[in-house]
């Protein structure tokens, strides 16, 4: 039996925080899932509405996306405090969570703004009292670039990138046309993604930004996501520091040119604790850190832990046993439709001998030797995901929990706004 996976899911659904480092093994993946189903089912006609706030937690239906608000907001806290001690602000990616009223906890607790991905996630935000966004993604069909004039015409505190000099002519021309001075940072690549390659392309784009009567440069921004996930933490820092070196250099060929660089923004939650270190750098993009899952417990803290323990797994799944008549094995109701990405496993609390396999659409399979309980048709199991972005986008809602009872419910905003 794996120690790791006894010392780290062997406790109750109350109070675990940890969970084992996930091994390799085959299931879906992204480009495998069909659009998501579960959320937008009709009963009578009408849409599946949510449970009401003051319940038991176990008197959820399942599959129930589930926040414990305890763990939710010392993560918020301790991102925010490590953030101040290294002089760096915070700009959370709501791509993770995509719900209005966790990015007003962020800024409330002193996030200096809140980044998008697409468009219609930051015209829901917006739409919905978030007041500062950053759009990390460039806009490129006509329509789009129109709505986000539009937007930046009701909405101020509205900033985008850019990476290609027809774009930024563009976007200036729309701009004009809306009667807006539209705010825009330059998209300087980290890898090959997305953005322009660091060094004279980056600055030349930077300047025409700059020339552009209807355009108003903010700086740049930089985003390495190859290196959140980088096993082990000093691997991780020498990466992360080593791959962004030319980004830095650019920039302070901008501010030396006299460009604004007011704004360098990047890094993630495996890299929130190294990209101060970076000259310039003025905020971090973290996303992840608010609910965590299991790709991201098995990177390593920086104590040299296999366990990457810095923030807690604030984020579950509540599934219901729907078959225990075969030995050493269960289903639930919980599968790819739930659950999304099925490698690593998900990881059962309390239970750290179990395999949670959710390769099936609708259900489930867990295998296992040995169980801590004797579970029955019917009883719930907690699970945490293997990667939260995409489980939340499956949801209506997210239920905010506190002492085992349904505290809040919030919608999820920006919920299949992937345009």
């Amino acid at each position: 039996m794996d120690k790791t996976r006894r010392a780290f899911l062997g406790v109750s659904a109350a109070t675990a925080a940890h969970v084992w480092i996930p091994k390799p093994v085959k299931g879906y993946t992204a480009a495998d899932l069909m659009p998501p189903a579960v959320a937008g089912e009709m009963r009578s006609g009408e849409p599946v509405k949510p449970m009401k706030a003051g319940i038991a937690k176990s008197e959820l239906d399942t599959p129930a996306l589930c926040v414990d608000l305890d763990k939710l907001e010392r993560n918020i806290a301790k991102m925010q405090r490590t953030a101040n001690a290294n002089k760096i602000g915070v700009r959370p990616h709501a791509k993770t969570h995509k719900c209005a009223a966790i990015a007003k906890l962020q800024m409330a607790a002193g996030a200096i703004g809140i980044c998008a991905a697409k468009l219609s996630e930051a015209e829901a935000l917006l739409e919905n009292g978030v007041d500062k966004i950053l759009m990390t993604t460039s806009n490129l069909p006509p329509a789009k670039i129109r709505r986000a004039m539009q937007l930046k015409k009701r909405f101020p505190g509205f900033v985008q990138a850019v990476d290609f000099d027809q774009n930024a002519r563009d976007l200036n021309d729309a701009a004009k046309e809306a009667g807006v001075v539209a705010d825009v940072v330059i998209d300087v690549a980290v890898g090959t993604r997305t953005g322009i390659p660091p060094g004279e392309d980056a600055i030349k784009l930077a300047q025409l930004v700059d020339k552009s009567p209807s355009l108003k440069l903010r700086g740049l921004l930089s985003y390495d996501g190859g290196a959140q996930h980088i096993t082990g933490f000093a691997t991780r820092k020498e990466r992360a520091l080593a791959s962004i070196e030319e980004n830095a250099r650019t920039r302070e060929k901008m501010h030396a040119a006299g460009l604004n660089t007011e704004i360098f923004s990047g890094g993630g939650t495996g890299t929130y604790n190294i990209y101060h270190l970076v000259p310039g750098f003025t905020d971090v993009q973290a996303g992840s850190y608010i609910f965590m899952d299991m790709q991201y417990v098995a990177i390593g803290n920086a104590d040299g832990q296999p366990i990457y323990d810095d923030f807690e797994p604030s984020l579950t799944v509540l599934a219901t046993v729907v078959n225990n008549r075969f030995p050493g094995r269960l289903t639930t109701d919980a599968g790819a439709k739930a659950l999304t990405l099925n490698v690593p496993h998900a990881g059962v609390i309390g239970e750290p001998d179990m395999d949670y396999n959710a390769g099936s659409d609708e259900f489930g399979s867990l295998t296992f030797k040995e169980a801590r309980k004797a579970w029955k048709m019917g009883d719930r199991m907690e699970v945490i995901v293997p990667h939260c972005d995409p489980v939340v986008n499956l949801y209506d809602f997210i239920y905010g929990i506190r002492n085992d009872r349904v505290e809040t419910v919030w919608p999820i905003t920006a919920r299949g706004h992937s345009q």
